[in-house]
C-alpha cells in the first residue's frame, strides 16, 4: 500500500550527521528506490512503470538527459530516476478539495518537499485578484482568461514565457511559434540558469553549443576529466559509462571542491560482480576551489607547451601538440598564447587552490593521452568567469587535437531530459536569423528579430513593471530563479501568471495579481488526442532525439497535454475571429492538437537534420542530429575554423572573515524537486538547512561544528539573508562553502551573473556567517 503524504514540513530539530560515504549506488540505492516506489506508487504499478523507463518503446525518464545505448538493461533507470517517476506516477492527488482547505497562506507556510509530495493536481485552478484560496475553473474559461490578457496588451513583449527542460520537442516547437507569433521572443528557459554559458562558449570557439561525443567516445577514451559534476546524484547513469572507460583502460580526473562518492568508487547494481567488488573510478582527485577550474586550464594549457618547447611527444605524435590538427582546422593560437605567456606559475597555484605539483602530474596524464574528454556541469558555469573557463577547456583540448576524432571531445552534461531538445526546437531568446527565416517561410509570417528577455532579464523587467502575462511550461520558477525574495515581488507585479504543471510548488503560491493553475499529462501517461495514442520526442545530452509514449491512465480525466495547452490557446489568439493581433502564423492549430506527426512535419521542414523524421524515430532508439565539428571536423564560425582564444586569469576574491558558497543539491532532490529529507552519501540525514564548512575555517571564524547560523550574502552593498543552518565540519577547500538550494537561492543576487551567458553566479556566492 502506498504512503499517505506528509502532514507536516521537514523538522529540522531531528538532523543528524554521519561520516560521509566513500562509494555510491548498490545495494542501499536500491532499497531506496523500491522504498519511494512503493509508497507512491504501490507494488504493481511500481513494476508495470520501471519497467517502461527508457525503453526502446517505453518513455523517456523526465530526470536527467544522459544518453541509452540502443541495447538497454531490464531496468534501464537510477535511483533518482525512479524517484522522478514515482513522483510522477504517484497515486496521490492534489483536487479542488484540497484547495479549499488550504488558503494560499498557509500553503506558503509549506516547505518544498510538503508541496510536492502532496500528489498530482487534477484540475486547472484559478486566483483570483484578492482572493484566498483557489477555485476550480473549466478549460474553456481559463484559455479565454489568458486570450483575452494576451490580447489587451500594450505590446508583446509585456508577455513573457518561461519553459522547463521536460517539455518535449512537439510541444516546445508549438509553444515558441505561438510566442513568435504573439509578436516576442521573450523564450526565457531553465538552460539560461544551467549551461547558458557552456553554449555561449562552444558556439563562440567551435560554431555549435551542444557537446561533441557519444557513449562510445566516453567508453573508449583514453582520458577523461569530470569537472564541477556529481554524477552519483545528478545523473548516476553516467557512472555506468564510467565504469566501461576505465575497464577499457580510461584514466579519471576528478575536479570538484567537495569529493563525491559516486567518483570514487561504484557498486553497479545491473550484474552481481558489480554490486559485490564495485570500481574504483577516479585516478586523481583534484579538490580544487571553487570558481578555480580556469586556472587548472591555464596550467594545463602551460604545461603542454612547455613540453612541446622540451621536445616531448604523445601517444601517435611527435609533438605534444597537434600541429596538423591547429593548422588546418584552427585560428587563434598566437592570442591564446600571448596570454598564457602573462600568466605566473604562483597565479595558477593560488586560483586553482593545488600544488604545482597536482598539476604537472595531471598535465603528465595529458601527454600520455592519445584521446582526451572533458565533462562538466554546473560547478564550471555558474560563476562570473564560466565563459571563459569554458574557451580555456576548449582551447587545452584545441592543442591535441581533442576534437572530432573517437575517443575525444568537449561534453557538457545537461540536466532536464529535454532541455537540449527544447533549445534546438528554438525555445531561446535570441535564435539566429536563420531558424526565422525558415520559420517564417513554412508558417508565412514574419517572425520577431528583436532579441527578447532571458531569465534574469524577465525578473527584472517584472520587477521594474514591465511584464503583465507570465506562462511557465513546467518547472518551479520561482525556486529555479536566483534572488529568491525579489523573484518572488517581480511575479506579483504581473497582471495573471499562469503555471502548466504536473505538482503543486511554490510557484503557485507567488502568483501575479491573478493566477491559473493548468494540470497537464506527465511523460508516464498515455497522451490520447483525436486521432488516437500520441507520441512525443526528446534529444539526450549527446543529440540523439528518440520517440517517448506513456503507458498510464492519466492521473485525471481533467488533464490537457502541453501540446493541447499551447494549441488551443493559439487557436484562440489567432484564428478563431476574435484576433486582433497581425502577422500570424499560418498554422492548423487543431489539428497539429489532434496530430502530432503534422508538428513533426513542421518540425522537419524548419530543422536541418530531422529529414525523415516521422520515418526515423520507428528505429529502436532514434536517430543522432548532424554535429559537424564531431562529424567531419567542420566549424561553423566566421572563420570557418575553430577558435582559440585568449582570457584572463580570474578567480574569486575571498574577503577576510568570509567564505565563497556554491549551492548544490542534495542526493534525495532533482532540481528544485525535494524527494527526501537525506543526503546519504554526503551523511545529512532528516534535513537540509546546512552549511559545509572546512574545519579550519570554522575555528578561525569563531564557530564550532554543529552551530546555528544565519548565512548572509554580500554583494554591491546590500545584504540577503537565509536563516537557521547549521553548521557541519566537511572535506571542502579552505575559504569555500556549501549549501543546498532552492533554500539558498534567496542569497544569490539577481544582477551578479555570467559575463556573456547572463548566468546566475551560484557557486561563487561571498557569505559572512551570524550566530542563530
Amino acid at each position: 500500500m502506498h504512503a499517505k503524504a506528509p502532514r507536516e514540513n521537514i523538522d529540522e530539530s531531528k538532523l543528524t550527521v554521519s561520516k560521509p560515504k566513500t562509494k555510491a549506488v548498490g545495494i542501499p540505492a536500491v532499497a531506496n528506490a523500491l522504498k519511494i516506489s512503493l509508497e507512491q506508487m504501490g507494488p504493481l504499478r511500481s513494476v508495470q512503470t520501471l519497467l517502461a523507463v527508457n525503453q526502446l518503446d517505453g518513455f523517456d525518464c523526465m530526470g536527467c538527459a544522459w544518453p541509452e545505448h540502443e541495447k538497454r538493461n531490464a531496468a534501464e533507470f537510477c535511483e533518482n530516476g525512479a524517484k522522478a517517476v514515482a513522483e510522477e506516477a504517484t497515486r496521490r492527488r492534489v483536487t479542488p478539495e484540497f484547495f479549499a482547505q488550504h488558503s494560499i497562506a498557509d500553503l506558503k507556510t509549506r516547505d518544498d518537499f510538503w508541496l510536492g509530495q502532496q500528489g498530482r493536481l487534477t484540475h486547472p485552478m484559478f486566483l483570483d485578484e484578492g482572493a484566498t484560496h483557489y477555485k476550480p475553473i473549466g478549460w474553456d474559461e481559463a484559455y479565454d482568461l489568458m486570450a483575452e490578457e494576451l490580447r489587451g496588451l500594450e505590446h508583446p513583449d509585456q508577455a513573457v514565457f518561461y519553459t522547463s527542460g521536460r517539455t518535449s520537442n512537439e510541444a516546445a516547437f508549438v509553444y515558441q511559434l505561438l510566442v513568435r507569433g504573439l509578436g516576442t521572443n521573450n523564450l526565457p528557459d531553465c538552460s539560461n540558469m544551467c549551461h547558458e554559458s557552456s553554449g555561449s562558449a562552444l558556439v563562440e570557439t567551435i560554431g555549435i553549443g551542444k557537446g561533441s561525443v557519444s557513449l562510445t567516445d566516453l567508453e573508449t577514451a583514453s582520458l577523461i576529466f569530470v569537472a564541477g559534476q556529481n554524477p552519483g546524484t545528478n545523473h548516476p547513469r553516467m557512472l555506468s559509462a564510467l565504469e566501461k572507460a576505465k575497464k577499457n583502460g580510461a584514466v579519471i580526473v576528478s575536479v570538484n571542491p567537495l569529493p563525491e562518492a559516486g567518483l570514487l568508487h561504484f557498486e553497479n547494481p545491473q550484474h552481481v560482480a558489480g554490486m559485490i567488488q564495485g570500481t574504483q573510478l577516479t585516478d586523481d582527485f583534484l579538490q580544487i576551489r571553487a570558481g578555480g577550474d580556469q586556472a587548472l586550464f591555464q596550467g594545463l594549457g602551460k604545461y603542454l607547451l612547455e613540453a612541446e618547447a622540451a621536445g616531448r611527444n604523445t601517444p601517435g605524435l611527435e609533438t605534444v601538440l597537434d600541429h596538423s590538427f591547429i593548422e588546418n582546422h584552427t585560428v587563434g593560437l598566437n592570442d591564446y598564447l600571448r596570454f598564457l605567456e602573462k600568466v605566473e606559475w604562483d597565479d595558477i597555484v593560488e586560483a586553482s587552490g593545488l600544488t604545482l605539483e597536482q598539476i604537472q602530474a595531471t598535465g603528465e596524464r595529458m601527454l600520455a593521452s592519445n584521446a582526451t574528454i572533458v565533462c562538466w556541469a554546473m560547478g564550471l558555469t555558474q560563476h562570473k568567469h564560466s565563459v571563459p573557463t569554458l574557451r580555456d577547456v576548449v582551447n587545452v583540448l584545441l592543442l591535441q587535437g581533442n576534437i572530432g576524432k573517437p575517443g575525444a571531445g568537449v561534453c557538457p552534461v545537461r540536466g532536464h531530459s529535454n532541455v537540449q531538445g527544447d533549445r534546438t526546437m528554438g525555445i531561446f531568446e535570441k535564435m539566429p536569423e536563420t531558424f526565422h527565416d525558415r520559420l517564417d517561410h513554412e508558417f508565412e509570417f514574419r517572425s520577431p528579430r528583436e532579441h527578447g528577455y532571458d531569465t534574469v532579464a524577465a525578473i527584472r523587467a517584472m520587477r521594474d513593471g514591465k511584464v503583465r502575462f507570465f506562462m511557465g511550461m513546467g518547472g518551479n520558477f520561482v525556486r529555479a530563479a536566483p534572488d529568491s525574495d525579489v523573484t518572488e515581488l517581480a511575479l506579483a507585479n504581473t497582471r495573471l501568471s499562469v503555471q502548466i504543471s504536473t505538482k503543486l510548488n511554490h510557484s503557485h503560491l507567488s502568483t501575479g495579481r491573478r493566477a491559473l493553475i493548468l494540470p497537464t499529462l506527465g511523460r508516464t501517461e498515455k497522451d490520447t488526442q483525436r486521432t488516437g495514442d500520441q507520441r512525443v520526442t526528446v534529444e539526450d545530452s549527446m543529440s540523439a532525439v528518440h520517440a517517448s509514449r506513456g503507458r498510464l491512465k492519466p492521473a485525471s480525466e481533467h488533464l490537457h497535454s502541453e501540446v493541447a495547452i499551447v494549441c488551443n490557446l493559439a487557436h484562440r489568439l489567432f484564428t478563431d475571429g476574435h484576433s486582433r493581433l497581425p502577422n500570424t502564423p499560418q498554422a492548423a492549430w487543431l489539428a497539429m492538437r489532434d496530430d502530432y506527426t503534422l508538428i513533426r512535419k513542421h518540425i522537419e521542414a524548419v530543422f536541418d537534420g530531422f529529414e525523415d523524421f516521422e520515418a526515423r524515430i520507428q528505429h529502436p532508439g532514434g536517430f543522432v542530429l548532424p554535429h559537424p565539428p564531431r562529424d567531419a571536423r567542420k566549424f561553423d564560425t566566421a572563420s570557418g575554423k575553430a577558435h582559440f582564444t585568449g582570457n584572463e586569469l580570474e578567480f574569486i576574491k575571498i574577503p577576510p572573515g568570509r567564505l565563497v558558497l556554491q549551492t548544490l543539491r542534495s542526493h534525495d532532490q532533482y532540481n528544485t524537486t525535494i524527494y527526501g529529507k537525506d543526503d546519504r552519501y554526503r551523511g545529512i540525514h532528516g534535513g537540509r538547512r546546512v552549511v559545509l564548512i572546512n574545519a579550519e575555517d570554522i575555528t578561525e571564524l569563531g564557530f564550532a561544528d554543529g552551530d546555528m547560523v544565519h548565512l548572509i550574502s554580500e554583494f554591491q552593498g546590500t545584504d540577503r539573508r537565509a536563516e537557521n543552518f547549521r553548521i557541519v565540519s566537511y572535506s571542502t577547500p579552505k575559504g569555500c562553502a556549501a549549501a543546498y538550494y532552492p533554500e539558498t537561492n534567496v542569497l544569490v543576487p539577481l544582477d551578479s551573473v555570467a559575463d556573456t551567458s547572463g548566468t546566475p553566479t551560484s557557486k561563487s556566492v561571498i557569505v559572512r556567517l551570524e550566530k542563530a
